[in-house]
């Protein structure tokens, strides 16, 4: 029997919906507004959500949006480190494909 999703985790995946829909905006301020509507008094998922979600798809395409972030949303800044790292991070599954795969050595 499956549980319903913690509100929280909840709030966590419509905000970062709302950046990934608006991700190649060149009018970052209504998105921020929503952004900051939808979260309410929950700023502290706000800033952890949008400031990996920035961290994260920080390139040339979402500059823009991201600069927004970072700058109109209080702590973002602080996770958009983390955002990068899990970016940059290698591949992982149980298949043994991917960079981490070494092949066994022949016998």
């Amino acid at each position: 029997m499956s549980r319903p999703l913690h509100p929280d985790v909840k709030l966590g995946i419509h905000l970062s919906a709302i950046c990934s829909r608006n991700r190649y905006t060149r009018d970052p301020g209504p998105v921020i507004a929503e952004l900051l509507q939808v979260a309410g008094d929950r700023g502290d998922v706000l800033a952890f959500e949008a400031g990996r979600w920035a961290g994260y798809y920080d390139d040339e395409h979402t500059a823009v949006l991201v600069a927004a972030i970072i700058e109109g949303i209080p702590g973002a800044a602080d996770w958009a480190p983390v955002g990068r790292a899990k970016r940059s991070a290698p591949a992982h599954g149980t298949t043994g494909f991917g960079p981490a795969y070494v092949p066994p050595k022949p016998r």
